[in-house]
Order: C-alpha cells, then sequence, then structure tokens
C-alpha cells in the first residue's frame, strides 16, 4: 500500500503549496508499515500496545492530509 502511495503522489504535478503535504502523506504512509512491522516483531503485551497505538496514529494522519479543510 505504501508503494502505491509514493506512485501515485509522485506521478502528480508539482505545486510548491502542496510539497509539505505531499512529503508528509510519504512519511506517515511509510512510518505506518515501520510500526507495524516493530509490532509484530515486541516481546510484551504492553510493547505491542504502544506500537499498534503509534501505527494507528500514523495511519490517521496519513487519511487526514488529503481531507484538510482548505
Amino acid at each position: 500500500m505504501q508503494i502505491t502511495i509514493i506512485k501515485e503522489l509522485s506521478g502528480l504535478p508539482y505545486h510548491e503549496a502542496f510539497s509539505v503535504i505531499r512529503k508528509q502523506i510519504c512519511r506517515s504512509s511509510t512510518s505506518t508499515a515501520a510500526n507495524y512491522r516493530a509490532m509484530c516483531r515486541t516481546r510484551s503485551k504492553a510493547e505491542r500496545f504502544l506500537k499498534v497505538c503509534i501505527a494507528i496514529a500514523k495511519t490517521d494522519e496519513t487519511l487526514f492530509w488529503p481531507k484538510i479543510p482548505e
């Protein structure tokens, strides 16, 4: 999914006003994947819960940026 997001964003024409948002979407979407992987490798329930919460927050952030109010 993250590769799809990056490819889609890369295909959009450059616009300076949206470059920050484009970069933030790339960062948050790849962070989601990294945190999910980290969650799969945890050693305790508490650590797993923390990583799941971070992954959910990053997923929410990824979904937020395209819907940002004008």
